[in-house]
């Protein structure tokens, strides 16, 4: 699995449906990337495209039961991962560092929000 289908799986399984051009947004993709990408996972049964309710125009992205077992495992493997790349640290600096890459991420979600789309 490449890191743009791993990103959208992952996007999909802790935030849950998003539009299309969220997720392009979200991970860093161009328009027609995350179109690519999403068609892939798409036609190896991870995800289904769906109208969004409130905007004709949008389509929105879910993981199926298939892309939930899937990106469960492949997470399970990367957060054994990274429990091993901190073993290092004691248990209150992993929480300071946790604490901290949730406050970059929520900053760095703002900073994409402030910029103007390019759709």
């Amino acid at each position: 699995m490449c890191l743009s289908d791993f990103a959208i799986l992952e996007l999909l399984l802790h935030r849950g449906p998003q539009p299309v051009n969220t997720i392009g947004r979200r991970i860093d993709l161009t328009s027609g990337s995350v179109t690519t990408a999403v068609d892939r996972l798409e036609e190896r049964g991870f995800v289904v495209r769906g109208s969004d309710p409130d905007d004709r125009r949008s389509r929105i992205v879910s993981l199926t039961p298939d892309g939930t077992k899937c990106i469960g495992e492949i997470f399970g493997h990367h957060r054994d991962a990274m429990d091993r790349a901190a073993g290092g640290l004691t248990k209150g600096e992993r929480t300071t560092l946790i604490e901290l890459v949730k406050k970059l991420g929520r900053s760095a979600e703002e900073r994409l929000k402030e910029q103007p789309s390019n759709e």
